[in-house]
């Protein structure tokens, strides 16, 4: 495959491995720039080359050379990925989410039922213990009216 303009080969290849998507900067670590072909098999088609390259003049070289059509169409198969890959994380998510709303349920009606519980008993022991009480305001409100009663005697 060569690296020119009138190449018909689109993959872009450099020394650094296979260029996914729209490439931004070249191995060489210079900045990518957009051109149109000029050659008979290409005419017109925009493809993107290393600046340095360009600059140069390279040819046949292992610098950053991809047509922008397939540079696209790989962008667009990437973000379509990643798409997937987020709906999914989002459907585990809801997953995850229902089953908490669950617990959060449960949590609820288990707490609801250890307040009834704890009034009931509390409850129970406050009119365990009036009935106790009882006897002995009513021992205490005779006590006092003896007394009354005997002072008003002396």
């Amino acid at each position: 495959m060569t690296n020119i303009s009138g190449a018909s080969s689109g993959s872009s290849t450099t020394r650094r491995g296979r260029v996914v998507g729209v490439p931004m900067v070249c191995w060489c670590g210079a900045e990518i720039v957009g051109k149109i072909s000029k050659s008979d098999p290409n005419p017109y088609r925009r493809y993107f080359r290393c600046a340095f390259a360009v600059s140069n003049k390279l040819m046949d070289d292992n610098h950053v050379f991809k047509w922008v059509d397939e540079a696209l169409l790989n962008e667009v198969d990437r973000l379509s990925s990643e798409a997937k890959r987020l709906e999914q994380m989002v459907r585990e998510s809801e997953i995850v989410f229902d089953g908490a709303e669950y617990e959060k349920m449960v949590f609820d009606k288990v707490l609801m039922k250890v307040e009834e519980e704890v009034f009931q008993k509390v409850e129970s022991v406050v009119s365990e213990s009036q009935r106790y009480m009882k006897k002995p305001m009513i021992v205490g409100i005779v006590v006092r009216m003896i007394v009354v009663g005997l002072g008003n005697f002396i």
